[in-house]
């Protein structure tokens, strides 16, 4: 099992549509951890750490988002492994 950290840059109608809270329910099934938090610049800044496949899995579906979401962009960057033991909405 290879583990990762990747951040995500979300852009787009992603504050105030529950998109937190469903990337936060999305990466717990998936057993990532991290968190999703909200930018003063309207951006959902997103840290998914975990199996590099459930990683992937969550990361792909920033794209889509939660159903009163209109995402944008994503701009995902490896970063650093964290060792993390939850997965918060900040």
């Amino acid at each position: 099992m290879s583990k990762c950290c990747v951040k995500a840059l979300v852009t787009g109608k992603v504050q105030g549509v529950w998109f937190r809270r469903a990337t936060q329910e999305r990466a717990l099934q998936a057993g990532v951890t991290g968190y999703a938090r909200n930018l003063p610049d309207g951006r959902v800044e997103v840290l998914l750490c975990g199996d590099g496949e459930a990683v992937n899995t969550v990361s792909q579906w920033l794209w889509q988002g939660p159903p009163d979401a209109h995402v944008t962009h994503v701009e995902v960057e490896g970063v650093e492994w964290r060792d993390r033991d939850a997965f918060l909405t900040l």
